[in-house]
């Protein structure tokens, strides 16, 4: 994400403007907006036109738009981000208070104005407009006829192929059917990574599975590097590392990133420093209970006795639609981090993010245990999910 302009009044109303240069900038435009700003984008609109004859015809023409938002709508797969509202600019295409959708677009900026710009959404575009923020880890989690190529961004975890593929049981005395469909999982399983992983940007490529169907594949892989002279495979082999996984589906991915030697390797990346807090705060639930807290009520209990050490909170309440219960977030980020607390932002498109969301979306690890704690009487978090 570029940052092109910023333009923030005393009282914290004011407007960006940015560019989204890569997919991933959609999810942190998403988390940007809200119900109520002021989005300035061009876009397509189809209008109507009217000859000297009498003749009406329509054409596509291609106009700057400034809407009042009223829907969002993402696609965490294709990462297109679509938003509706009303204009609030007219000009010779669209009236004042017609309805319309634009369609957010790579390389194309976009202007963004609030009445207040708190500072969790201050810090979004700090996090998206930092360069060392990239997608550097892609995983591959797999089992015998079933692969599933992932990439680990800094803010969500894309699911880039799914790879299914009959592998025949072995039978005595002939092998072969099992052989030759194992051979096509695997040859189908390299081509997605080919496909789907971008090498120039990746650090690390996690292979994960039970038993031995990894160390097979790997073999397979370096085999038809070679015989196909594949420098792409050939130069990255050192980034390839094998890791034990219970199966090949996607949540396994949770276990990979919580492997001691994989958090080594990734200790600079968001992804496996979110696994290993939430490790963490479940480790300190297990045995020092009287020190992990979690739902909104009680965590912010911990934090008028100045207890919290490390707030887990998920962005997804940050989207929540009503302004107070948005704001009750935003306080509590402000006075961890006042108290010299530690913050830690999850995504909700990270497993470790959907794990946190069935905590109610907020946990905290305390400095020292708060042991006589009483039930609060409003324990509002089921409702603000």
């Amino acid at each position: 994400m570029k940052l092109l302009h910023k333009d923030i009044e005393k009282d914290n109303a004011g407007q960006v403007t940015l560019i989204p240069e890569e997919a991933e900038d959609m999810w942190h435009t998403y988390n940007l907006l809200q119900v109520g700003d002021s989005l300035r984008a061009s876009t397509f609109r189809k209008v109507q036109t009217e000859s000297s004859t009498g003749s009406v015809g329509s054409s596509r023409v291609r106009t700057t738009l400034t809407l009042c938002v009223e829907t969002i709508d993402f696609d965490s797969q294709a990462c297109q981000l679509r938003v509706k509202g009303t204009n609030i600019q007219e000009n010779q295409y669209v009236k004042m208070g017609a309805y319309h959708t634009i369609e957010l677009e790579l390389n194309r900026k976009f202007t963004l104005a609030k009445k207040l710009w708190d500072s969790v959404v201050l810090d979004r575009i700090e996090q998206a407009c930092d360069p060392a923020q990239k997608a550097d880890v892609a995983a591959v989690v797999m089992q015998e006829g079933l692969a599933n190529i992932v990439l680990v961004t800094p803010a969500m975890t894309l699911l880039r192929a799914k790879v299914e593929v009959t592998i025949p049981r072995k039978r005595k005395g002939s092998c072969a059917q099992h052989d030759k469909a194992l051979e096509r999982f695997y040859e189908a399983v390299m081509q997605g990574i080919l496909r789907h992983i971008n090498f120039d940007v990746v650090k690390c490529v996690l292979v994960a599975s039970p038993g031995f169907v990894k160390d097979q594949f790997i073999g397979y892989l370096l085999r038809e590097a070679v015989r196909q002279d594949c420098k792409v495979l050939l130069e990255n082999r050192p980034k390839f590392m094998l890791v034990h996984s219970s199966s090949g589906h996607k949540y396994s991915l949770k276990e990979i990133l919580s492997d001691p030697t994989v958090t080594s390797r990734l200790s600079d990346t968001k992804a496996a420093g979110e696994v290993k807090a939430l490790e963490d705060f479940y480790k300190m639930l297990q045995h020092e209970p009287d020190r992990a807290f979690y739902g909104l009520a009680h965590v912010e209990k911990a934090n008028e006795a100045m207890a919290i050490d490390i707030l887990l909170i998920s962005d997804e309440l940050f989207r929540h639609q009503d302004v107070a219960t948005r704001s009750r977030y935003v306080q509590l980020v402000d006075s961890v981090k006042d108290n010299g607390g530690t913050v830690r932002i999850f995504s909700s498109l990270h497993v470790s993010g959907e794990q946190l969301n069935q905590l109610s979306g907020v946990a905290a690890i305390l400095r020292f245990p708060i042991a006589d704690m009483s039930e609060p009487e409003d324990d509002s978090s089921s409702d603000d999910d």
